[in-house]
């Protein structure tokens, strides 16, 4: 299975890149890649700021289609990666659980997504998805229907349950993103940046 993180986002809202923000002294980044080594086969990072990466040996590519949002560089990472399935998360989730991604891998077989359902939805940047996802995708893209979950009813998907994430995720922080300075403070607990 490959590992895709997207670090595409224009980072407004923070006025720093958010994949080198540091939480508890390590950065996201760092972070999340040492989880992708271990889980992964492969790490495709998904950016329009490749420079910013080069420190990492990793495959970064840009987006194939630009301007098409999340959407657009999940469909990049697929097409770029060498694996039938890809974990996807964004580059600014602190709290990733390395045994619910565990949990989640171990459910594909016979699906196209695997994707965590909160009381508020789905969580379409914490799934994995299949290339056979990228046609439907692919329409989207080209209709401009960029939300994510907007192709789902087109293809196989396992819908991950909140008691089953709940075990794995007892504060309720996992599928946290560092948007901004607040969300720094919330996530925060020993933060520094």
């Amino acid at each position: 299975m490959t590992g895709i993180i997207l670090s595409g986002g224009k980072n407004a809202r923070m006025g720093e890149n958010k994949a080198f923000i540091r939480i508890n002294g390590e950065r996201i980044i760092d972070r999340t890649i040492r989880i992708f080594r271990e889980l992964f086969d492969e790490i495709v990072l998904v950016t329009n700021e490749p420079l910013a990466y080069l420190e990492f040996d990793l495959k970064i590519v840009t987006d194939i289609i630009k301007g098409k949002a999340a959407l657009g560089g999940i469909y990049t990472g697929l097409f770029h990666s060498a694996c039938e399935h890809a974990f996807v998360c964004p580059c600014d989730m602190p709290f990733l659980n390395v045994d619910f991604i565990r949990y989640m891998k171990d459910r594909t077989k016979n699906y196209d997504i695997v994707v965590p359902v909160e009381p508020e939805g789905f969580q379409p940047l914490h799934a994995i998805y299949s290339r056979r996802c990228m046609p439907a995708m692919k329409r989207c893209i080209d209709e401009d229907r960029l939300k994510i979950s907007g192709f789902y009813e087109q293809v196989r998907v396992l819908k991950i349950p909140p008691e089953a994430i709940a075990p794995f995720d007892p504060e309720g922080r996992m599928f946290s993103n560092v948007n901004s300075p607040d969300d720094l403070e919330i996530v925060g607990n020993g933060a520094n940046h």
